[in-house]
């Protein structure tokens, strides 16, 4: 049997000219980036080449790109190390109920340190208000935090006029970009914000790296201490393999992002449309505009939790109940209860994340498993 991969959204397949470009970099020039000998070089020229490449395809400066683990390390750092770093002004962060566990979780560990973190509810839409984010700024807030794009139900969020606002109350700007980049195309300066959070498993790169766009000049704490790599703010050695994989696929994915965009909106329509049905209800955003491409969040009426997800399974397609990073937990989504779901509902709840690497005979054969699934559950069986 086939298996069909719609879960693009908790992490994607490596693409053949990352993982090209990559070999050289675990097997020949495999030295240290950080020395001095000629294998050396080689390397640290890897590293500055990909360092350009990424900061290119986001509008940044080369010098404003540092290297992570992942996109959680980068989130972890821009909320801990802005805070700490900007203490003396105030301890008042303002977030949304629906972050990604990388920054929630972050902002919960800051509570215990004495910070204040406001966390701010959202539509039934998974949209944050501007009058709300407005009506939660205080004389010490130094930070405010929101995504891009949501992970689980797609829903863009307003960042431009949020980081615009934070501007106006001279309060730093960060968002989470993890789920956006790659799909939707954008410039750091347009957007304006302070700190941007990416990882290169999400757009065909490999996992075990990320990024963090840092504005030039803004004054941060590191988060992991060691040597002097990425120019004394992150320490611990460079995988020159992985930074040159990420470039390359960030590229290929800026370049072809339109294209890919209107054949993957095109899968999700189609999608959405083949599976309608009187027990079964879509979260969030179903219109083509504010939310991710590839990204259908559906609640599937009066069944059995996870049951849907099951048979799915066993039907050869892979989907997810939700976000991956918190797929362990037997809690309920926070995005799906911000957005009005109760406990059950979120629990019954299918997220399909389409890919470019899908095909129309995937998206047929899953609406022919889906409505075999929904005959089956109305005749009890």
């Amino acid at each position: 049997m086939k298996r069909i991969y719609l879960d693009h959204a908790a992490t994607t397949p490596l693409c053949k000219e990352a993982l090209d470009a990559m070999q050289p970099y675990m097997t020949e020039y495999f030295a240290n980036a950080d020395s001095t000998h000629f294998l050396g070089q080689e390397s640290g020229n890897a590293v500055l080449s990909s360092r350009d490449n990424i900061a290119k395809c986001i509008g940044a400066k080369s010098s404003e790109v540092y290297f992570t683990s992942s996109g959680s390390e980068a989130d972890s750092w821009a909320i801990k190390g802005i805070a700490f770093a900007n203490k003396n002004k105030g301890k008042h962060i303002i977030t949304t109920e629906i972050e990604h566990p990388a920054v929630y979780n972050a902002c919960e560990w800051l509570k215990k340190e004495g910070f204040d973190i406001s966390y701010l509810k959202v539509n039934n839409k998974g949209l944050v208000s501007i009058e709300d984010v407005k009506n939660a700024i205080r004389k010490d807030t130094i930070l405010i935090s929101v995504m891009f794009a949501n992970n689980e139900i797609g829903t863009i969020e307003p960042i431009k006029e949020i980081c615009e606002l934070a501007h106006e109350n001279n309060i730093l700007f960060h968002t989470d970009a993890v789920q956006a980049t790659g799909s939707i195309k954008y410039d750091v300066k347009e957007l304006g914000v302070d700190l941007l959070s990416l990882s290169a498993h999400k757009f065909f790169g490999p996992k075990g790296i990320g990024a963090l766009y840092i504005k030039e000049g803004v004054k941060i704490d590191p988060l992991v201490n060691g040597g002097e790599q990425e120019r004394g703010k992150r320490g611990g050695t460079t995988p020159v393999y992985l930074t040159v994989g990420m470039a390359k696929a960030l590229g290929i994915a800026i370049k072809d992002i339109e294209k890919n965009n209107k054949y993957v909106i095109g899968l999700r329509q189609k999608l959405i449309e083949g599976i309608k049905d009187e027990d079964v209800s879509f979260n969030g955003n179903v219109d083509a505009e504010n939310v991710l491409p590839g990204t259908i969040s559906v609640l599937f009426k009066n069944t059995l939790p996870g049951i849907v997800l099951h048979n799915l399974d066993i039907a050869g397609i892979e989907a997810s109940a939700g976000s991956a990073c918190a797929a362990a937990s037997d809690k309920p989504s926070r995005t799906l209860l911000g957005i009005g779901l109760s406990e059950e509902d979120s629990k019954r709840t299918v997220r399909f994340s389409i890919g470019k690497d899908n095909t129309i005979e995937d998206i047929d054969n899953t609406i022919q498993a889906v409505k075999k699934i929904l005959e089956r559950l109305k005749k009890g069986n």
